[in-house]
């Protein structure tokens, strides 16, 4: 009888040439994973990863952005070990459960303004759907039927379904897919690194917001919404923007009626500094989307809150002037029970205030890289850093990948953008090895 480990013969072939056979992984060319193994993590604790060989990988980028406390949270395991001998889930269309109602009442309290009926489903892609779906389908229950058209800002991200990728400006993955997709304009993007030489990123805000404003003068009668990332723009590089865009892009919205979607699906709670982007500009969007860290990076979960002015529009007597939309696991009780004890975490540990701290040591410890001759644009926005790495290297976001498995680091380039966006609980000691490591692989390359 062979041995085994965690029910898995010692035998069996290594876990990476099993997911090779078998799992399609995303993002990904497969046929890279020939000469680039796949990393076999075990297990996660805190900031770090562990692989089955027992290396370990300071997890920079928080697992694609979502975790905020770190792995396997003893808080968030215990409300999920107490969750699961009550309900792990019931369909949410005639039923109801606490954790939902609990959670439902917490984010309309902590969003900004008056937005609430939180509509549930389970990923970033998915909330920006229903968000398009609700503006577009409220703008025909309220007489304005030439209200079809959507508008985003160049190298916006916002998911890769088809509503999705038709508002987002990404070519690689959109590109393929142009004969499905409706057709978008894009609004220049205002980040600042695409200034002018003196110009300080709030007036190219207001430089490229006048554009939209321009747009929206002739074109707001066919116009349902803009939808944007509020402050930083992910997915193309971290670009960031001055908050004075968002002032006066939903000023200019709510002259020109036409609605204003927050997609804050990456920089919600708190990645930004504040719990919400929108609260640096102190707006009120009449969508706002929210996913990744709401669950504190455990369960799929993602949330569209809007306004009462939008759900009373589909409140009627008629099933059919009703919203008409599901997913199976939508307000997934488990998922929801997560989210509560992620949402106890910011409560108790008065994480925002910690964080401008760690975000200022961090800071310091970055100096020697923000004069590095190697970097350019070196930014910063709450939990998040980027900067991009001057090099000649057309695979350099898998060099630096490798540079950094060697160095303990889960490092994964946007191109030729590095950037951190580390769980919160990240420790000063971490911190410093972060940025020790990075320096050294600069270095190297």
């Amino acid at each position: 009888m062979s041995n085994t480990n965690s029910g898995i013969p010692q035998s069996s072939p290594p876990l990476q040439a099993r997911s090779q056979q078998v799992v399609w992984h995303p993002c990904t060319q497969m046929k890279q994973h020939e000469t680039l193994p796949l990393v076999s993590i075990q297990r996660g604790q805190g900031v770090w990863l562990y692989d089955c060989d027992g290396n370990r990988y300071l997890d920079t980028i928080s697992s694609w952005w979502v975790n905020l406390f770190g792995h396997c949270h003893p808080y968030i395991n215990n409300a999920l070990n107490d969750q699961l001998s009550k309900l792990e889930h019931v369909m949410l269309a005639g039923f109801t459960h606490e954790p939902v109602v609990q959670l439902s009442e917490r984010l309309s309290k902590l969003t900004p303004g008056n937005l609430g009926h939180c509509f549930y489903a389970s990923d970033g892609a998915s909330a920006v759907e229903i968000a398009l779906k609700m503006s577009f389908h409220y703008w025909q229950q309220c007489g304005h039927p030439s209200k079809t058209d959507f508008i985003s800002l160049q190298n916006g991200y916002h998911g890769e379904t088809l509503g999705a990728l038709s508002v987002t400006d990404v070519a690689i993955f959109k590109q393929t897919y142009a004969p499905l997709l409706r057709h978008t304009e894009h609004m220049p993007s205002p980040d600042w690194r695409n200034a002018a030489a003196g110009q300080s990123a709030e007036d190219y805000a207001l430089d490229t917001v006048q554009k939209l404003e321009n747009y929206l003068a002739i074109h707001h009668t066919h116009t349902a919404a803009l939808i944007l990332e509020p402050l930083v723009q992910g997915a193309t590089g971290m670009a960031m923007y001055h908050p004075i865009y968002l002032t006066r892009a939903k000023e200019i919205c709510h002259h020109y009626q036409v609605h204003l979607i927050a997609d804050e699906i990456a920089v919600g709670f708190g990645r930004t500094g504040t719990l919400f982007a929108c609260e640096q500009a102190d707006i009120t969007p009449d969508f706002l989307c929210l996913s990744k860290g709401l669950s504190g990076g455990y369960l799929p979960l993602s949330v569209v809150l809007t306004t009462p002015a939008v759900f009373e529009a589909f409140y009627h007597d008629k099933t059919s002037r009703a919203f008409l939309h599901s997913h199976s696991h939508t307000g997934n009780a488990l998922a929801c029970r997560a989210a509560l004890a992620t949402l106890d975490l910011f409560e108790q540990n008065n994480v925002i205030e910690a964080n401008r701290a760690k975000a200022n040591y961090l800071n310091q410890r970055l100096l020697p890289l923000q004069t590095h001759p190697k970097v350019k644009h070196f930014r910063n926005r709450g939990m998040i850093w980027a900067f991009e790495v001057i090099n000649s290297d057309d695979n350099f976001a898998n060099t630096l990948f490798k540079l950094g498995l060697e160095k303990q680091l889960l490092l994964r380039p946007l191109g030729n953008t590095v950037y951190f966006m580390p769980p919160y609980i990240i420790n000063e000691e971490e911190m410093d090895w972060l940025a020790t490591s990075v320096l050294h692989i600069l270095d190297a390359i």
